[in-house]
């Protein structure tokens, strides 16, 4: 039962880590409504490097092209390259949300930011927000014309993902979509800019929850983040040939069905 409860967690946050859907929120309330244990945000984090590495082995050969283009030292490298300065820039919000609540309000995150009446207010939200981006016109901005504003836009948005409900991958298409960009770039470009952010966030719980996760088991922590790694695959591919044609409203549809099924069952 426990490997098939990880196998369980692993399906849900790889699934819904890039489906605009919100996996933590889907982590929680899943799990209460099979009746096995909420993850926890320290497990949940943790099960996000599975997405991580799903991420830079789909985007592989962008990955080395970028290193290939220049002989120099990898700092260097990482200092001048257009792309890696912008998805540093676009993290710098993130990190500061993130850093602040995790400091000097961890218990509120807890306790009334993870509540099932947050997720379904904050998934109408969101449902509006998406509806709203997927009405805006064609942009014409990607990721090789994207000013260092652009980037930074995108990640003041990421920074309110941190709130279980949201969606990383959906306020930042959406905020994308907005400010102008074309759809399967705006889409690349969300999958590019949550490599940092995930990873940190992933390395923070893990080192302060460093003790839990020996009661948890080697053996099943892997087969979830084996299960992460390859439903992570499957939603990458699914969104970026499915989203480019049919933009955002079979998901706006659902978002808002997940938060009348959560307010029914409060």
């Amino acid at each position: 039962m426990e490997y098939l409860k990880f196998i369980l967690y692993g399906l849900i946050q790889g699934l819904t880590e890039f489906i605009p859907v919100s996996s933590t929120a889907h982590l929680k309330v899943i799990s209460i409504f099979l009746g096995i244990d909420d993850p926890g945000t320290s497990l949940s984090a943790t099960l996000q490097l599975g997405s991580v590495l799903a991420i830079a082995w789909y985007f592989r050969s962008d990955i080395f092209n970028f290193r290939s283009q220049s002989s120099k030292k990898f700092l260097d490298y990482l200092l001048h390259k257009r792309l890696l300065r912008s998805i540093l820039i676009g993290t710098i919000p993130i990190v500061l949300l993130g850093g602040s609540i995790k400091l000097f309000a961890p218990y509120f995150f807890e306790n009334i930011l993870r509540s099932n009446l947050s997720i379904a207010l904050l998934s109408f939200l969101m449902a509006f927000f998406m509806y709203l981006a997927d009405s805006f016109k064609k942009g014409s901005i990607n990721i090789k014309n994207h000013n260092y504003s652009d980037s930074f836009l995108i990640g003041f948005f990421q920074a309110f993902s941190i709130f279980p409900g949201v969606s990383r991958s959906g306020i930042t298409i959406s905020s994308a979509l907005i400010s102008g960009w074309e759809r399967a770039e705006a889409a690349k470009f969300s999958f590019l800019l949550g490599i940092p952010a995930i990873s940190l966030a992933a390395i923070v719980e893990f080192i302060s929850s460093f003790n839990d996760f020996f009661s948890l088991g080697f053996l099943p922590l892997f087969v979830g983040l084996v299960t992460t790694f390859l439903s992570s695959l499957l939603a990458i591919d699914f969104l970026l040939n499915y989203y480019s044609s049919n933009g955002l409203k079979i998901f706006i549809i659902y978002r808002v069905i997940f938060g009348v099924v959560i307010l029914l069952n409060l």
